[in-house]
């Protein structure tokens, strides 16, 4: 994988420190990248743009996806910059593992210029914040490259009430779940936030099955309590069971307890593969639901589930 050289490294660091947006506008050159179009990943974890050292650490962070971020936690003074810094670092990652995706600010705060410009440097994708409806994600859509994939917070009480009408392309591949901003939004008490709660239960159920029904990637909420990593293990788990393989981090040690917890077990897997191995073996047969002594009764449904999951440990 390419990395900066430690010339042009100096050279960002020192139009960074200066303020020099023209010297980084200079050294913000595209490149051709190899755009990656996985949707496996479960770790998804935020870095700033606006800190070097941070970015600088892409290539070793355990994250299957990085979000690198322009919105949130970036000065209105830094935005100019970290969105320079964004191009600059896409355009030494040529080629990565990792799945890039640059969350812009809102679209009336700049959004749609950010994508218009990022169009050059060709992130794996687009994360658009505080999105409200369906009109404003074909306007995105519009704007956005044709090669380059579309992500939607959903942390509005008009983008929960539209979340269905939002998958109007194949671009649009993934939506995550913004629970601060929408609980807020619709003026419900973050105390409510737990994991026994029953409206917290229905919205991360409801908000998972509309995402399944779509073909979109469903993305857990952030828990912004990061050095609880009990409760956050917990949450997690509540996760799993419930069909999620997504969630977004804000430190290290989330990322590695996302990784764990969500990877499908060797186990699991193996069995998927012997379901799919006797149900095709059958079917050759003319059938299609039989009772297997070890793994119970197979028809396609159950068929079907298990190559699902094969697929996606593949792709």
């Amino acid at each position: 994988m390419k990395t900066i050289q430690i010339d042009n490294l100096n050279s960002v660091s020192l139009a960074f420190e200066n303020r020099d947006l023209e010297a980084l506008r200079k050294l913000a050159v595209p490149t051709q990248r190899v755009v990656n179009r996985s949707s496996d990943f479960s770790s998804v974890l935020m870095l700033s743009c606006n800190n070097i050292k941070h970015l600088l650490k892409i290539d070793t962070l355990e994250a299957e996806c990085i979000i690198l971020n322009l919105e949130d936690g970036v000065s209105r003074e830094d935005k100019p910059f970290a969105l320079l810094l964004c191009a600059i670092f896409l355009s030494q990652h040529t080629h990565s593992n990792k799945k890039l995706v640059v969350r812009v600010n809102a679209l009336d705060e700049g959004g749609y210029e950010e994508i218009s410009y990022l169009n050059r440097f060709m992130p794996d994708a687009i994360r658009v914040p505080k999105i409200k409806n369906r009109d404003e994600v074909t306007s995105v859509l519009e704007r956005l490259n044709s090669d380059i994939e579309l992500h939607l917070s959903i942390e509005t009480a008009s983008a929960w009430q539209n979340l269905h009408s939002f998958a109007v392309d194949g671009r649009v591949t993934a939506f995550y779940l913004g629970i601060l901003d929408l609980f807020a939004d619709m003026k419900l008490p973050q105390s409510l936030i737990k994991r026994d709660n029953p409206t917290m239960l229905y919205i991360l159920s409801h908000f998972l099955v509309t995402c399944k029904s779509m073909g979109v990637k469903a993305v857990s909420f952030v828990y912004q309590e990061f050095q609880n990593l009990e409760e956050f293990g917990m949450w997690l788990s509540l996760e799993k069971s419930m069909g999620y393989d997504a969630k977004g981090c804000i430190s290290p040690n989330q990322v590695m307890l996302v990784n764990e917890i969500f990877s499908q077990s060797m186990q699991e897997l193996e069995r998927a593969k012997k379901i799919v191995e006797l149900f095709e073996l059958n079917k050759e047969k003319g059938i299609s639901g039989f009772v297997d002594d070890e793994y119970g009764f197979i028809d396609e449904p159950i068929y079907k589930g298990a190559l699902n999951l094969l697929t996606d440990v593949t792709h």
